[in-house]
C-alpha cells in the first residue's frame, strides 16, 4: 500500500515551500532529470526512445526520418504555452464528448494510415465486426453480412483537433447484441477506443494525401479487444500501434502545466506518486497537497507569461521535494516518479490517462499527441 502524505495547511500563504537551494539533492528532484538531460545532450537517446518497429523502413519511414534530420525534434521543448481551450474545442457540444472524460484511457501511438476514408465508415464497421466474430469462434469463416454477436460502430468526434488542418477524431466502439430478436437495442458498450491528432502539424507536413495522421490511440477495454483491434488496423491501413508510456520527466512537465492552468473550481486534490526501488516488493509514497497550494507554489516559481519553461518545471518539483525532506527527511531523488493527479487530468508511467476537465481537454491531447508523434518517428 502507498505511504500518503498530506500537506498539513489549507492555507496557501502559511505553506514555507523553500527554495531549489535547500534541497540537497544536487539541485534535481528525480534521477530522471539527470538521465533526461545527459541523454539529449549525448544524442544516444531521449526521454521517449526511439524504437525501430518495422524489419525494414518504408517510404513513409525514410520520409519521417529524412525530415526529423532536418528539423530535430524533441518529445519536450524548454518552453511550452500553457493549457488554454480552444476556439475549436468551445464549438463543440459538451454532451457529445463527456463519455471521454472521467474515465481511465490507455495510451498507444500510431504511424499513418494508408488509404483510410472517412466516406468508408460504415463498410468498416461491417469488416471489423466479421474480423472479430471470426477470431473469437478460432478461425472458422465467416461471410460479412451474417448477424454477428457484437457489433462495431465507426463514427466521427467533431470538433476534438487542435487546428482545422487536423483530421477528425475516430471513435470505435463495439457493442453487444441482444439474443432475442425481438428486442431492436443497441446492446452494451464493451469497449471504446479512439485515434485522434490535435496539433499535429510536425507529422502532417511528412506524409502525402494517401496518409491520415491519428498518431494518438485512446482504449478503455479489454485488453483480448484491444489485440484484436489492433490487428485489424495494422492489416488493413499498414499502419503500426504500439503501447505509449510517460516518462517521469514529462510527468513532470504535465504537473507544471495542468497546475497552471486557471479553474473555476478544483475538483480534486494535486497528488504525485513516488515508486521506492526495494525488495521482495517495491514501496510508493504518495504525496498528496492542497492543489491552492500547489497553484499558490507554482505562482511563485512562474514568471513568464502563458508559458512554462524547464527551469520552471525544475523549481516547481525542486521545491516539492525539498518541502517534503524538510518534514520527513526521506530524498525523492531517490525515487521515481510514476503518477501525477491534479483536477486537469491524471496520468501514470504505464500510459494511463484519465482527463477530468472538459475545458482542457484539448490542451492535454495536444500533449500526449506530441508524445505520440514522437515514438512514431
Amino acid at each position: 500500500m502507498p505511504r500518503k502524505v498530506m500537506v498539513p495547511s489549507k492555507n496557501p500563504n502559511s505553506i514555507d515551500w523553500g527554495t531549489s537551494d535547500d534541497y540537497d539533492g544536487a539541485g534535481k528532484t528525480m534521477e530522471s532529470y539527470d538521465a533526461s538531460e545527459s541523454e539529449l545532450s549525448s544524442g544516444k537517446s531521449t526521454p521517449l526512445q526511439h524504437k525501430d518497429y518495422f524489419i525494414g523502413a518504408t517510404p513513409l519511414q525514410r520520409r519521417i526520418e529524412s525530415v526529423r534530420k532536418q528539423t530535430p525534434f524533441v518529445s519536450t521543448p524548454p518552453r511550452k504555452k500553457i493549457l488554454h481551450c480552444s476556439q475549436l474545442q468551445e464549438d463543440v457540444d459538451p454532451e457529445k464528448v463527456k463519455f471521454l472524460l472521467h474515465k481511465q484511457w490507455t495510451l498507444y501511438s500510431s504511424t499513418p494510415l494508408y488509404k483510410f476514408s472517412y466516406t468508408d465508415l460504415k463498410e468498416y464497421s461491417r469488416l471489423l465486426s466479421a474480423f472479430i466474430t471470426a477470431e473469437k469462434q478460432k478461425g472458422l469463416a465467416v461471410e460479412v453480412g451474417e448477424d454477428f454477436s457484437v457489433r462495431v460502430i465507426f463514427s466521427t468526434l467533431l470538433g476534438v483537433k487542435g487546428t482545422q488542418r487536423d483530421p477528425e477524431a475516430l471513435l470505435i466502439q463495439i457493442l453487444s447484441k441482444s439474443q432475442r430478436p425481438s428486442e431492436n437495442t443497441e446492446g452494451k458498450v464493451l469497449w471504446t477506443g479512439w485515434f485522434c491528432c490535435i496539433f499535429g502539424d510536425s507529422l502532417l507536413d511528412t506524409v502525402t494525401e494517401d496518409f491520415t495522421c491519428l498518431p494518438l490511440f485512446l482504449v478503455n477495454g479489454a485488453d483480448s479487444n484491444t489485440a484484436l483491434i489492433g490487428t485489424w488496423f495494422q492489416k488493413t491501413f499498414d499502419c503500426y500501434i504500439s503501447p505509449l508510456s510517460i516518462s517521469a520527466f514529462n510527468l513532470s512537465w504535465m504537473a507544471a502545466m495542468w497546475t497552471a492552468c486557471k479553474m473555476d473550481h478544483y475538483m480534486a486534490t494535486t497528488e504525485f506518486l513516488w515508486s521506492v526501488p526495494c525488495s521482495p516488493q517495491s514501496l510508493d509514497i504518495s504525496y498528496a497537497i492542497h492543489p491552492e497550494d500547489a497553484k499558490a507554489l507554482w505562482d511563485s516559481v512562474h514568471k513568464t507569461p502563458d508559458e512554462v519553461t524547464q527551469e520552471e518545471v525544475d523549481l516547481f518539483m525542486d521545491c516539492l521535494c525539498s518541502h517534503f525532506h524538510r518534514h520527513f527527511r526521506i530524498h525523492l531523488s531517490a525515487t521515481r516518479l510514476v503518477r501525477v493527479s491534479t483536477s486537469v487530468a491524471s496520468a501514470h508511467t504505464d500510459g494511463k490517462i484519465k482527463i477530468l476537465c472538459h475545458k482542457y481537454l484539448i490542451g492535454v491531447l495536444a500533449y500526449l499527441t506530441e508524445l505520440a508523434i514522437f515514438q512514431i518517428e
